[in-house]
């Protein structure tokens, strides 16, 4: 029987809590639809098995959720580092890069990976690619400020920047900022290169490409099996 894309995402959140979390960890908190069921697990073991958690949010959806659940959330400077982050993506490619932010969190999810000893990226096996920005955009933070100078900018880097709406309005992140979603034509050929060539554009506060910083991927596909994608197998 082939899965809905819900139940998917339910089965490779939870397999990557029961793996990685333990007893006594700091642990991140991931933001989007299957982070959702990583919280909602990691409730049960705070609630149901007693697991003693700090936990950190990547946004305030995520904290929301993680309080109903019983979890207890601090500020990221309240701890040292992160033992293990629990979080989506919006793109993997084979050597683990990761386009993310559709969720609006990519500025926190950022700080908080690269505080986290262990970052486990958790998806459906639609999100899987073999070049980053071929199914989605990439997600550009920005300050309000001169956002339309720093569209510009950005345009000049070979993408259609699309200012992120809601409710007919622009989007706002937990950070008061604004997001561009950019759109390459042909893919990004060159990750590392487009982060540089962006983070140096004025005004641009983050952007969504999450490149070395996953641990390992945990996939799950139609049929409910899970796969490990992990960074010593893409150094092969």
């Amino acid at each position: 029987m082939t899965l809905e894309a819900a139940e998917m995402k339910r089965i490779v959140a939870e397999t990557a809590v029961d793996a990685y979390v333990k007893d006594g960890m700091n642990v991140g908190l991931g933001t989007g639809s299957t982070a959702y069921y990583a919280i909602k697990r990691i409730g049960q073991l705070v609630n149901e098995n007693g697991y003693d958690l700090t936990c950190v949010a990547t946004s305030v959806q995520s904290e929301d959720l993680a309080r109903e659940c019983g979890i207890t959330v601090v500020d990221i400077d309240d701890v040292k580092q992160l033992d293990v982050t629990i979080d989506g993506a919006d793109e993997v490619d084979p050597k683990l890069n990761l386009i993310k932010g559709l969720g609006g969190a990519l500025l926190r999810e950022k700080i908080v990976a690269a505080a986290t000893v262990q970052e486990i990226i958790v998806a459906d096996e639609s999100k899987l690619v073999e070049k980053l920005g071929t199914k989605a955009p990439l997600p550009v933070e920005v300050l309000q400020f001169g956002n339309g100078h720093t569209s510009v900018g950005l345009r000049r880097q070979r993408c259609e920047p699309v200012m992120r709406m809601k409710d007919g309005r622009p989007f706002v992140t937990d950070g008061g900022n604004y997001i561009y979603d950019c759109r390459f034509p042909d893919g990004i050929d060159n990750p590392f290169f487009i982060e540089s060539r962006i983070d140096v554009i004025p005004g641009v506060i983050e952007n969504g490409l999450f490149l070395n910083t996953a641990f390992e991927v945990l996939i799950c596909d139609s049929d409910g099996n899970v796969r490990r994608m992990s960074e010593e197998k893409a150094d092969e």
